[in-house]
């Protein structure tokens, strides 16, 4: 398992140097740079003086150079400064990962704790009222688009009852914690419908599958508790795909939580990452953009280890083992 973790670390590193390549080009390619943006905010620079940013910056430097003298000094820590916030790209990002850990983690874990009892419940009792209820909820929930939800949120909790407040994370001059919860309601609340409709589905279709397997049908007829073949066995192996599921949804949690962010003017990892794209801020962008590769690269790791636990067939020591 350690030389299996070592392996995947080295491929994730690869993965990260190529991408960092193909976003710093992509941000190098996009129309317009800060120097452009300076002189549209000051009509006085003429073209000597753009040109001698331009020089002081890097920017008249070929492409690939720039890119070599920003990932020499990334590799020592250096990743630059944010032009919007005038201060380190590091300085800048763990205010804004801090809320969006909180806005992701609330609507992860109230979505998994919801859709394993749901789906295992309506896959126990397929095609009884409780599984048509369960089936059209959650198609309700996985056809409505975000952006649209957010703002029927809006509508209804913020303007026509207004009991929860439809954006930031606290009142200015702060509330306590009461009040950085009820700023969360309603985006926690809109990414967790956003995700639970798809968990629900996941979890219910491969308890379905694991329900019709023969050692199940053993289990209960030599008398074992239906509770317990359901709860214990069949649900340890149908996790197998969830987890596969629910580790590559961490980088479709990250674009929901972009928009939700945006759409209630929430700090997070995905405002940022948008502001910075708007703005032009090159390093924040590329930095925050590397980082949600990383979180997805470390879900998959993550995802693999699990299915070891959950079935002990699977072992990364050797050709011998069972590969997912």
């Amino acid at each position: 398992m350690t030389r299996y973790i070592i392996q995947r670390l080295g491929e994730s590193a690869v993965v990260i140097a190529l991408m960092s390549f193909l976003i710093y080009a992509l941000i190098g390619l996009m129309p317009g740079d800060p120097i452009d943006l300076m002189i549209s905010s000051d009509p006085r620079l003429t073209p000597a003086d753009a040109a001698r940013l331009r020089a002081v910056y890097g920017l008249d430097r070929p492409l690939l150079e720039r890119y070599l003298s920003w990932a020499v000094a990334a590799l020592g820590g250096d990743f630059g400064n944010s032009r919007l916030h005038v201060r380190p790209v590091l300085d800048v990002m763990p205010t804004f990962l801090l809320n969006t850990v909180k806005l992701m983690g609330l609507s992860f874990v109230i979505s998994v704790t919801v859709a394993i009892p749901a789906g295992v419940y309506a896959a126990a009792r397929q095609n009884s009222r409780f599984d048509h209820i369960v089936n059209l909820l959650c198609f309700a929930g996985i056809s409505v688009p975000v952006f649209w939800l957010a703002l029927m949120l809006i509508i209804v909790f913020s303007v026509m009852i207004p009991i929860l407040p439809a954006s930031g994370v606290g009142s200015i001059g702060g509330g306590g914690v009461w009040d950085a919860v009820r700023h969360l309601v309603l985006p926690v609340t809109t990414l967790t419908i956003f995700s639970i409709g798809s968990y629900t589905r996941f979890v219910r279709a491969a308890m379905i599958e694991v329900l019709r397997q023969d050692y199940i049908r053993t289990a209960l007829a030599k008398g074992a508790g239906r509770a317990r073949v359901i709860w214990v066995h069949a649900l340890r192996n149908a996790m197998i795909p969830v987890v596969t599921v629910v580790a590559l949804s961490f980088g479709t949690l990250l674009s929901g939580a972009l928009i939700t962010e945006t759409m209630f003017a929430y700090p997070g990892m995905g405002k940022l990452i948008y502001d910075s794209i708007m703005g032009n801020d090159y390093n924040m962008a590329l930095v925050t953009l590397l980082f949600a590769t990383a979180v997805t690269l470390a879900a998959n790791l993550l995802a693999d280890i699990a299915y070891a636990w959950l079935d002990p067939r699977i072992s990364y020591g050797g050709s011998e083992g069972v590969r997912p």
